[in-house]
C-alpha cells in the first residue's frame, strides 16, 4: 500500500513540475523577447536567454511602439476603455443581479436562460447588430463605442456571478433592516452589497481582463490608430511579420502586463482581507 501511494506522489508532482514548465515557458521566452537586442526580425532559433542583453526594446516601446502612436496614448486607450466596461457591466450587472436574485416578477426565468445563452454565443455573433447601434448613435468609432461593445459581453457574466452571492446573503439580514426603517435602496447599499464584495471584485477583475486583452471584436469599432489599444497594437505588430524586430513585440507584452499584475495584486488584497473579517465577524 505504501509503495502504491509512493508512487502516485511522484507521478502527481510531475504531472505539476510539467504543468509549471507548461505555464512559465511562455512567460520566460517572452521576457528573453523583450530584453534581446539582436532580433532584427523574428526569432529563428530558441534560447534560454537573450543573446545580447539590451534595453533597448523597451525605450523603443516606450518612444512609439505603434504607428507613430505613443505608447502613453495606447495605455491610455486601454485603461479608459476597460475600467470603463468593468464599472458600468459592475453598474448594470449588480442591479439586475439583485432584481433577478430578489423579486419575483413576470419573465425572470427566461430572461435567466436569455442571458445564459448570450454568454455561450460567440461574441463575434454581436458584432453586426452593434456596428448599427453604435453607427446610428455615431460613436462606433470612438473610445466609449469600444467601451460599451466590451461591456455588453461582460454583463452576462457579471450579472450570473453576483446574482449567486446576493442569493447567499441571508434574508433575515435584510429584514432586519427592513425593520430598522431602511429602503430597498439603503439595503442594498449598506447591507447586500458589503457582503457580496468579493464576487464583486472577482466580476470586476474579470470584466476589467475580457476588455484589457480584447482585440478581435475591437478592429470594427476602430478607424484610426489614436484609438487602438494595447492588445490591437500587439496584434498588429503579429500580423506585420519581420516588418520589426520581435523584441519590441515582447517588450510591449511585458509593459502591458504591468497593470494587470498591479490590480490583480489589489484585489487580492481586498479579497482576503474581506474574507479575514467575514469570519472574525461570523
Amino acid at each position: 500500500m505504501r509503495k502504491y501511494l509512493w508512487v502516485r506522489q511522484i507521478l502527481s508532482q510531475l504531472f505539476l513540475i510539467i504543468v509549471g514548465i507548461y505555464v512559465i515557458l511562455p512567460i520566460w521566452g517572452m521576457l528573453r523577447l523583450a530584453f534581446d537586442g539582436s532580433l532584427l526580425s523574428r526569432p529563428t532559433e530558441f534560447r534560454f536567454f537573450p543573446k545580447v542583453f539590451s534595453l533597448g526594446p523597451l525605450f523603443s516601446v516606450l518612444d512609439r511602439p505603434y504607428q507613430s502612436v505613443h505608447f502613453a496614448t495606447l495605455l491610455k486607450n486601454s485603461l479608459v476603455v476597460s475600467l470603463g466596461a468593468a464599472l458600468l457591466a459592475l453598474v448594470l450587472g449588480a442591479s439586475l443581479a439583485y432584481a433577478f436574485a430578489r423579486f419575483h416578477f413576470p419573465g425572470r426565468k427566461p430572461g435567466l436562460f436569455i442571458l445564459l445563452l448570450t454568454a455561450v454565443i460567440p461574441p463575434i455573433a454581436f458584432a453586426t447588430p452593434l456596428y448599427i447601434v453604435l453607427s446610428i448613435l455615431q460613436i462606433r468609432t470612438s473610445l466609449l463605442g469600444l467601451t460599451i461593445v466590451y461591456a455588453v459581453f461582460a454583463i452576462p457574466f457579471c450579472i450570473w456571478n453576483m446574482r449567486a452571492a446576493f442569493q447567499s446573503v441571508p434574508r433575515e439580514l435584510e429584514e432586519a433592516a427592513f425593520l430598522d426603517g431602511a429602503g430597498y435602496l439603503s439595503t442594498f447599499r449598506y447591507v447586500t452589497l458589503p457582503l457580496a464584495l468579493p464576487s464583486i471584485a472577482i466580476a470586476a477583475l474579470i470584466s476589467f481582463l475580457m476588455a484589457y486583452s480584447e482585440f478581435a471584436i475591437g478592429w470594427l469599432f476602430v478607424d484610426k490608430a489614436q484609438t487602438v489599444t494595447l492588445s490591437m497594437a500587439i496584434y498588429a505588430m503579429v500580423q506585420s511579420g519581420n516588418a520589426q524586430p520581435w523584441s519590441i513585440l515582447g517588450s510591449l507584452v511585458v509593459i502591458m502586463s504591468i497593470p494587470v499584475i498591479v490590480i490583480f495584486a489589489i484585489f487580492q488584497r481586498t479579497l482576503l482581507e474581506r474574507m479575514l473579517f467575514g469570519a472574525l465577524d461570523s
